[in-house]
């Protein structure tokens, strides 16, 4: 070693360990895939970092190693992006079916690149769904600690009595599973079905349907409205937006750096997919500023009155002695001896 070159050192004079983070966390910020996964591509032997193929995720990598994910080099971390989509009825939330049934990954447009969902909506659920490129982030939002409450529109067969819903703000346990805190407001009540809005801060699988049938309720429809601050209001069925960064930071606290037009918003029809460019915003243009001007003047009567003074209409009339007085000068402004109807006036 020369002596101009320096090892860097830490406080107690021994050799600084150089930042890393665990290989399976790379990879889910890289958007390749979510921790889980990484996991499963490492067991099967698809992940090598510096020419040692892994064979266990407890690795922790810098950002100097050469990482290969079935031979390719992965990328560098796109910027943090998350959309809202309003997933239909009939989708699997999952890349792969083993029963061939459609998902809704295959149905997203390909300049979205890959994606991975927060959480998951089974077969015949839909409503609003978060999709992001970001695994990692994909996995903190899915944990009940971040409080976040999610709400459902569900449509029950039968009677409903709400008295029975009750209960279930303390927990219960199913066949061994314990279920948190739940809320279910009745709505109403038309003909032979029932509408409930539902709140949960947990997202276990199939909970509201599992609960539901507990309580001897069959659950005909499922629409979840909103996860945490994100809301599906009024996003059409099959389309996906692009949370705005602005959003993110405010809410996420993610994306410190301003990214060229990143805050655009993104409507993306599922029907109509561009072949060549991604498909425009869906956004109405703001309207243009434009300068306030007084309202035109009218005739001698509006000249005879000061900008801001009240206009004649707007003049209340008189009351108590200064109607009296009115009223005096009116009658004495009559002609004699006219008709009754000449009081009035003209």
């Amino acid at each position: 070693m020369s002596d101009d070159a320096i090892e860097p050192t830490e406080d107690n004079g021994a050799p600084a360990a150089e930042k890393g983070d665990r290989i399976a966390k790379v990879l889910a910020r890289a958007g390749l895939c979510s921790r889980r996964d990484a996991e499963r591509w490492i067991e099967e032997g698809r992940v090598a970092v510096d020419g040692q193929v892994l064979t266990t995720p407890a690795v922790v990598v810098t950002p100097g190693s050469i990482i290969l994910v079935d031979g390719k080099p992965i990328k560098e971390p796109e910027p943090s992006r998350l959309w809202r989509y309003h997933k239909p009825a009939g989708l699997v939330t999952s890349h792969r079916d083993e029963k061939g049934r459609p998902t809704l990954f295959e149905s997203l447009p390909p300049e979205l690149g890959r994606v991975i969902s927060v959480g998951r909506l089974d077969l015949n659920s839909e409503g609003l769904l978060l999709l992001t490129n970001d695994g990692e982030l994909a996995r903190k939002l899915e944990l009940p600690a971040t409080g976040w409450v999610r709400r459902y529109k569900v449509r029950v067969h039968g009677a409903v009595d709400p008295e029975r819903f009750l209960p279930l703000a303390q927990g219960i346990v199913i066949d061994g599973v314990r279920y948190g805190e739940i809320k279910v407001e009745f709505e109403r009540q038309k003909g032979s079905n029932a509408w409930v809005t539902v709140a949960l801060t947990e997202g276990k699988n199939r909970e509201i349907r599992r609960v539901f049938e507990h309580l001897g309720y069959v659950v005909t429809r499922l629409i979840r409205l909103s996860y945490g601050p994100f809301q599906l209001g009024l996003l059409p069925r099959g389309a996906i937006e692009e949370v705005p960064r602005r959003v993110l930071r405010d809410q996420l606290g993610l994306g410190a750096a301003k990214d060229k037009g990143a805050t655009t918003r993104k409507m993306l029809s599922l029907k109509d997919k561009p072949a060549a460019e991604p498909a425009k915003a869906r956004v109405r243009p703001p309207k243009p500023h434009r300068a306030v001007e007084p309202p035109p003047k009218r005739g001698r009567r509006a000249e005879g009155r000061a900008q801001g003074d009240p206009h004649p209409a707007a003049v209340a009339k008189p009351v108590g002695a200064r109607a009296t007085r009115a009223a005096g000068k009116t009658e004495s402004t009559r002609k004699p001896g006219g008709p009754r109807g000449a009081d009035r006036r003209r």
